[in-house]
């Protein structure tokens, strides 16, 4: 028993030697166990009780998705705090200390980590304004894809290729975003067709209705519409606009339907579609003689 004793005094003691100090704080082995545990502990706990938040608990209230991710993680920063303030007073780190800490840290803030604080206060301004939100399809710089999470630093975008791109939250508050589905998914493409002059324009225009009311992925309200947009060089130029929702996503492959479809409709019915033509005139040249 006596042995029993004498190993548990023995790791107490090795524990309990300080290895440096901070302030008038003394840090000892298990000071660092200790802060490791728990802070562990802390963010284990807060991010499960963020989980609870949004998806239980505010989910009884019929607020939107986007607004209870906000509160829910605007919450768990609260507890963090609150948790690491907890701790270091249970290990005997004086607030004092860590607010010298502090303020050495909003130095490295003003010199080195203006992006960092950047991207969190967009963050936040994405959380609660909303301009984007995850569902959305957006574009932004030469990305464009699905956001599937907003987060306080950055957002995750999965392009058409299924590859997450990381974008940084200032992006989206300093540069232009396009959101093709902002209010709803219900989205408008126009696809350009050029047929020869001597084709009847009204006969172009009901073959090309025809593909478009025959495609599935072709929304019938609103209903689909053609423009007669200009007589080109070498073609009557129409525009022929479609809206979908499904193929908000995959644009290339609504436009690759709909073209082979007015090519075999055209083919079918003698459409002409033109190539470009230039008439060359040669005018022969002065006749000298000597």
């Amino acid at each position: 028993m006596n042995n029993v004793k004498n190993i548990y005094n023995e790791i107490k003691e090795f524990f309990n030697v300080p290895i440096t100090s901070i302030g008038t704080s003394e840090i000892t082995l298990w000071t660092i166990v200790y802060l490791i545990a728990f802070t562990f502990l802390l963010f284990y706990l807060s991010g499960k009780l963020r989980k609870w938040l949004v998806y239980k608990l505010l989910s009884k209230i019929n607020l939107e998705l986007g607004i209870r991710i906000a509160f829910g993680t605007i919450f768990r920063y609260l507890v963090l705090v609150l948790g690491l303030i907890i701790i270091l007073q249970t290990v005997g780190i004086q607030l004092s200390t860590v607010t010298i800490l502090l303020g050495a840290l909003g130095v490295g803030i003003g010199f080195g980590l203006q992006n960092i604080t950047n991207n969190f206060v967009s963050g936040i301004i994405i959380l609660f304004e909303r301009p984007i939100k995850v569902g959305d399809r957006i574009e932004v710089g030469q990305i464009a894809g699905d956001v599937v999470n907003v987060s306080m630093r950055a957002t995750t975008v999965v392009t058409n290729d299924n590859i997450s791109i990381i974008v940084p939250n200032s992006e989206f508050i300093s540069s232009t975003v396009i959101n093709w589905s902002h209010h709803d998914r219900n989205i408008r493409f126009n696809f350009p067709v050029g047929v020869s002059y001597k084709e009847d324009p009204e006969k172009v225009k009901k073959l090309l209705l025809e593909v478009a009311d025959n495609n599935s992925g072709v929304n019938k309200d609103p209903a689909p519409d053609v423009l007669f947009e200009e007589f080109g060089d070498s073609s009557l130029n129409f525009n022929l606009r479609v809206w979908t929702t499904k193929y908000i996503t995959r644009p290339g492959v609504l436009k690759s339907q709909l073209y082979f479809e007015i090519f075999n409709k055209f083919k079918e019915h003698g459409v002409e579609i033109p190539f470009p033509q230039r008439d060359v005139h040669i005018k022969s040249g002065l006749n000298i003689t000597a």
